[in-house]
């Protein structure tokens, strides 16, 4: 009995399994497909030999960010070498509203971005809508730098929002903090430094990303504006195919879904196991009606069946065999 169930109870767990990563994975994908949205990259002319300290050290660096990003949405990371030539230097920078995993995921897909982006050169950096991430060999961080690296304007607004477009950018330009988000009508903005720069230095660079944005898409219905360690954004509804940071309700919808998959997944897993369950019983009551002892009943005159009184582990190790009544008025169990 026992030998005979094991494959079943194998087959149920990794079918429940499989099952349950499915979903998972659905869930995580859904969430994370936006994120992963690629804007931008550049590597850098110089080029390090294979195998060379600088090799290891970038090595050494780009799998700090990854880890990193696990539990905090920036940091930066200096690996020193025996030379200053093989000394890398990095930075990731996670959008303000992601929860810690979606940044983690985005880093890593940036870091691997830049690997297929950016094969042997000393510096790369990538660009994603969820997170930003930036290595060389030669020192950038701490240093303000407002080169454009990224301008896009959409077409011309036909519709509302003129108004509403000043009042969102002005407003980003006067908040402070590294991470801003603001909303006006149908018009949502949102802006960001990097974390090596200094307050004052951040207010600059995106005063400056917002005034770009005022002066070359002053009538489109979307916008962005990418400097080296700063953006500024805007869009109307619907303007963007991607899903900006500021709109709440797409992540709520995810969330909702992840919600609705995850529970699907449960019941699945809950109608395997009670369908293991019930095989189980009916094998068990199976067994019950075959273990029968077969005797001859004196009064009744004919046979009858009954249970044994004996274990039913020690029943598999005996044959029954039947004789006529004339011989005996029982049967007879002998061990093979």
């Amino acid at each position: 009995m026992e030998n005979e169930t094991t494959p079943s109870v194998t087959s149920a767990i990794t079918i429940s399994v499989s099952i349950a990563t499915f979903f998972m994975v659905l869930s995580v994908s859904s969430s994370s497909s936006s994120v992963d949205f690629f804007l931008y990259g550049g590597c850098t002319q110089q080029r390090y030999a294979p195998t060379s300290p600088y090799e290891s050290n970038l090595n050494s660096l780009l799998t700090s960010l990854v880890n990193s990003a696990t539990f905090a949405s920036y940091n930066n990371f200096t690996v020193v070498g025996s030379s200053p030539a093989d000394v890398a230097y990095g930075l990731y920078q996670c959008r303000g509203d992601l929860a810690m995993p979606e940044c983690a995921a985005c880093v890593a897909r940036a870091v691997q971005r830049a690997g297929e982006l950016c094969p042997g050169a000393c510096g790369g950096a990538v660009q994603l809508e969820g997170c930003y991430v930036k290595y060389d060999n030669s020192t950038f961080l701490g240093l303000e730098d407002k080169t454009v690296v990224l301008k896009k304007c959409g077409p011309g607004s036909t519709g509302p929002g003129s108004g509403e477009k000043d009042a969102v950018l002005g407003g980003l330009a006067g908040s402070g903090g590294y991470f801003r988000v603001g909303g006006s009508g149908v018009v949502r903005g949102v802006a960001q430094c990097c974390g090596d720069l200094s307050f004052s230095e951040c207010q600059d660079c995106v005063g400056e990303a917002i005034r770009r944005l005022r002066s070359e898409c002053a009538v489109a219905d979307y916008g962005d504006v990418f400097l080296a360690k700063c953006y500024a954004r805007f869009s109307t509804t619907g303007a963007h195919a991607y899903n900006t940071a500021h709109q709440k309700s797409d992540n709520g919808g995810e969330k909702t879904f992840a919600i609705i998959v995850g529970l699907l997944a449960g019941a699945a897993v809950l109608i395997i196991f009670l369908a293991f369950l019930r095989r189980i019983c009916e094998g068990q009551e199976e067994l019950d009606d075959e273990e029968m002892d077969i005797i001859w009943d004196t009064h009744l005159n004919t046979y009858k069946r009954q249970k044994p009184k004996r274990n039913k582990r020690e029943l598999k190790d005996y044959s029954v065999f039947l004789y006529p009544p004339h011989h005996l008025t029982s049967c007879v169990v002998s061990s093979p």
